[in-house]
C-alpha cells in the first residue's frame, strides 16, 4: 500500500484498526510514534547495486489505555510529515513491537488495515544458481500426456 491510498482510505473509516495475518489486532491505544522516508542503498549477492524509499510508519502500544488514534489525526500526522521531512509518495513499511521489531507491508480489507509478513528473497536468483521452480505435475497427469506404451508392451 502506498502513501496516497491510506490518505484516501482514512476519511472514509470511523476508527483505524491494524491487524496481524494471524487475526490479532494491534490494541486500540497503539501510538502512531513515526512517519519517516527510509532509504536503503544495498548491493545484492549478484553484485547489483539498488536503492530502495519506503515511508515508514511506527506504532506503539502504551499504558495509556484509553488513547485512540482517530483517521483525522492520523491523517494531520501524514500531511505533516509530507510538509516538514519532504515525504513522497512511496509504499509504506510498518514497524511493530512483538517479540521483537518486526516489519510488515501493510494492505486494507475494506475495513482494517492488515500487517503483512515480510519475507526475504534473493534478488539475483539468477546469479546465485537458484533453479527456477518447476512446474508441478502429478504422476496421473504426467502419464495421461507422455506415456505412448501399453501396458506389457516392453516400452517402458
Amino acid at each position: 500500500m502506498t502513501l496516497e491510498q491510506i490518505k484516501n482510505i482514512l476519511p472514509t473509516l470511523d476508527n483505524v484498526e491494524f491487524q496481524l495475518e494471524n487475526g490479532t489486532f494491534v490494541p486500540e491505544h497503539f501510538h502512531v510514534t513515526e512517519i519517516g522516508m527510509v532509504s536503503k542503498n544495498f548491493i545484492d549477492c549478484g553484485g547489483t547495486i539498488r536503492k530502495e524509499e519506503k515511508v515508514n510508519f511506527q506504532l506503539w502500544n502504551a499504558e495509556d489505555d484509553e488513547h485512540r488514534l482517530k483517521p483525522g489525526k492520523l491523517l494531520h500526522i501524514i500531511q505533516l510529515s509530507e510538509e516538514k521531512l519532504g515525504i513522497r509518495n512511496s509504499e509504506i513499511d510498518v514497524e511493530y513491537q512483538d517479540t521483537t521489531i518486526g516489519k510488515y507491508d501493510l494492505e486494507f480489507n475494506g475495513k482494517h488495515f492488515i500487517l503483512k509478513n515480510k519475507k526475504t528473497a534473493c534478488l539475483a536468483q539468477d546469479s546465485c544458481g537458484i533453479p527456477q521452480e518447476k512446474e508441478k505435475l502429478s504422476l496421473k497427469e504426467l502419464g495421461h500426456k507422455t506415456s505412448q506404451c501399453a501396458p506389457n508392451s516392453g516400452c517402458c
